[in-house]
């Protein structure tokens, strides 16, 4: 099982993207091993308004379609309690200028024991957690 971060899936979609060819190796490994796959709505919102500013509109619309239907997604979503534990980590990230929604990233992972993120954002070493990219 994995969680899945906003710059993996815009590496995906996007083939300018720096990350695009290494994303497109993880993306294939996944497809083939049928891992589990965990993101976030919060994480989501942030990736198909990316998408929609580079790519355009329809073209974020129908991947979000896609990763809606998709069998191996689950999508999580924070409840008021994981919002809150996500201040604490925002305050004490400051100084690293951590996204809120890294934040809530981090709380859904430990909710959900999870250790490795299909990320490129250091960030999420500095909180401890695996990067697999």
């Amino acid at each position: 099982m994995i969680f899945v971060d906003t710059g993996a899936f815009l590496a995906r979609y996007l083939a300018r993207d720096q990350f695009h060819e290494q994303a497109r190796t993880r993306w294939s490994e996944i497809a083939r091993g049928g891992m589990q796959c965990f993101t976030s709505n919060f994480v989501l919102d942030e990736t198909f308004t990316l998408l929609a500013r580079r790519a355009g509109y329809p073209f974020a619309a129908e991947r979000a379609r896609r990763l809606y239907a998709a069998r191996v997604m689950t999508i999580v979503r924070p409840g008021h309690d994981d919002e809150q534990e996500a201040l604490v980590d925002f305050e004490k990230f400051a100084d690293q200028k951590v996204s809120f929604t890294d934040c809530v990233s981090f709380v859904l992972m430990r909710k959900n024991k999870l250790q490795r993120v299909f990320s490129f954002d250091h960030h999420f070493r500095l909180a401890g957690y695996e990067l697999w990219n």
